[in-house]
């Protein structure tokens, strides 16, 4: 079912589901920067976070924006539309009341942490005819679109083998529950794979059939989730990918971390750095190193599909088949790092 468009004769009215995520605040201060968008923000668990977390209302107080403490308050607001930011866990809750509402929904990555959760989102949405979309920022990256372009118009000739990188700072320092394998549903495997698996989801006209991955602890062997891993992904095409999953750069690093792409194929190669519109060096005053990013905000580029998506009433993408399919790809490497041995993934899915 397409949604229906609405009229441009009021502002969207849009709800902030919890602050749990790191993006959270980002989201906040986009949506609130826009004059066709009215926000109301609610973040009912902030009390569950770890000692020293600014979330509630006082991360509200902070950015200045709306809120209500708790999602009734907010749903009796009748929002058009509302981005789901709290534990990956808590995804499906909070998307399939939206639904029931009438409610579209942007829903942080992943989009859950298990199948089963993904399929619930999914058809709850798909029976109210609300959009379901996924947040992957990276694949609106102009360097990301000039790859796809220049593959799509045979400028590289059939893709053979990808290699991408998402390597960054440990979240816990921010948001503990990243590490907690119940409400992230695992560690830097499940946190870093997605963004590039959705990368290769749009780059290419192909599906993933095996999985093979190895974690370890090595970095940080405090926390019970994995912090590093190397993910193999083979597609129906032939094409081979790896994916670098990595919470890999220390506290002292001047930005959170990374991503990168690079694809090889029969006729060329390309290759584009998410975040490599940047100036950095080192503060003699500080005595520390400087990061000053003067790239394209995804974030913003990301959040103007979903809101057109609404007012055209068209579908957004990445979509929640996106989200599952990534997902699928996560979940697959846990069992081959788990069972030590490539995994097949069924193509019913």
């Amino acid at each position: 079912m397409t949604p229906a468009p609405m009229t441009a004769d009021r502002p969207l009215k849009v709800g902030l589901l919890s602050f749990a995520h790191v993006h959270a605040a980002g989201y906040a201060s986009l949506l609130r920067s826009r004059p066709d968008v009215a926000l109301l923000t609610a973040d009912p668990e902030s009390a569950l976070g770890a000692p020293g977390e600014v979330r509630g209302r006082e991360l509200a107080e902070k950015l200045d924006v709306d809120y209500v403490d708790d999602y009734d308050e907010l749903f009796a607001w009748a929002p058009d539309a509302v981005v789901v930011c709290s534990e990956n866990a808590r995804h499906r809750g909070l998307t399939e009341r939206a639904a029931e509402a009438g409610v579209h929904v942007l829903c942080e990555k992943p989009l859950a942490t298990t199948l089963d959760d993904a399929d619930a989102m999914i058809s709850a949405c798909t029976r109210s005819g609300v959009t379901l979309m996924t947040a992957y920022p990276v694949r609106f990256h102009p360097g990301f679109r000039a790859m796809r372009a220049r593959l799509h118009g045979g400028g590289l000739g059939p893709i053979r083998s990808a290699s991408g990188t998402n390597n960054g700072r440990i979240p816990i320092a921010a948001r503990s529950w990243f590490a907690d394998p119940e409400l992230a549903g695992g560690g830097s495997l499940m946190d870093h794979t997605v963004h590039l698996a959705d990368l290769l989801d749009d780059l290419l006209d192909a599906r993933a059939v095996e999985v093979y991955a190895q974690t370890n602890r090595i970095v940080h062997p405090e926390v019970e989730v994995e912090t590093g891993g190397l993910v193999t992904v083979t597609y129906d095409d032939g094409t081979v990918a790896t994916i670098d999953c990595s919470w890999n750069r220390p506290e002292t690093f001047p930005t959170w971390g990374g991503l990168t792409l690079t694809v090889e194929g029969a006729g060329g190669s390309a290759s584009f750095d998410a975040f490599g519109q940047a100036v950095d060096g080192f503060d003699d005053r500080s005595g520390g190193a400087v990061w000053r990013s003067y790239g394209t905000n995804l974030d913003a580029l990301m959040m103007e599909e979903f809101l057109s998506s609404i007012r055209e009433g068209r579908p957004a993408r990445p979509d929640g088949a996106v989200g599952r399919r990534t997902l699928q790809i996560v979940l697959a490497a846990y069992a081959s790092a788990t069972e030590g041995q490539p995994v097949q993934l069924p193509q019913s899915a």
